[in-house]
């Protein structure tokens, strides 16, 4: 007998959040690895309509240097 889970629930559609802004660091920071890349849906339980969302504003972010493409930075 297979063990099934539960279904995972949209944190932003819980919630109620409409847009995720590229700005706030602190919570995509929750979805990307230490290696820098973005966590897919089905791990993190976010519906299709916000991890498109998610990944854009990662990405915007990343491009005007908000957050590190890698997050494992090494200080000297």
């Amino acid at each position: 007998m297979a063990f099934m889970s539960r279904r995972k629930v949209c944190k932003f559609c819980e919630n109620q959040i409409r847009r995720i802004d590229y700005k706030d660091v602190r919570t995509l920071r929750r979805f990307i690895t230490d290696q820098g890349k973005i966590i897919p849906h089905r791990v993190t339980g976010v519906c299709a309509r916000h991890q498109r969302q998610l990944t854009r504003a990662i990405k915007r972010a990343r491009n005007i240097a908000l957050i590190h493409y890698t997050l494992d930075v090494t200080q000297p």
